[in-house]
């Protein structure tokens, strides 16, 4: 019963994860599509300054990708499930020395 508990806040971390990265990913598209307008409004893209921001927020977004769909195993759950039991062994081992 503990470990269906343990899968279920799992699940419902990973849901999170991806909740927030798509709202991420909504918010930049709008709000790049404001600045490319407004920057176009002010200046028929003579300096499209624009790109700075869709570059920098775009690199962010790059690793908040990485983490929610899991494809960096270091940012994975179960990467650091394995090392706290791991930690957690050494110091078992260390206090019955």
């Amino acid at each position: 019963m503990e470990n269906l508990e343990n899968n279920y806040q799992r699940a419902k971390e990973r849901v999170e994860e991806l909740k927030k990265f798509y709202n991420h990913l909504l918010s930049y598209v709008v709000v790049n599509i404001f600045l490319a307008g407004l920057n176009y409004y002010s200046n028929q893209w003579e300096y499209p300054w624009f790109l700075w921001v869709i570059g920098g927020w775009g690199i962010g977004l790059i690793f908040d990708a990485l983490k929610a769909f899991q494809i960096n195993p270091m940012f994975n759950k179960d990467w650091e499930d394995r090392k706290i039991q791991a930690f957690m062994k050494e110091e078992e081992k260390q206090k019955w020395e």
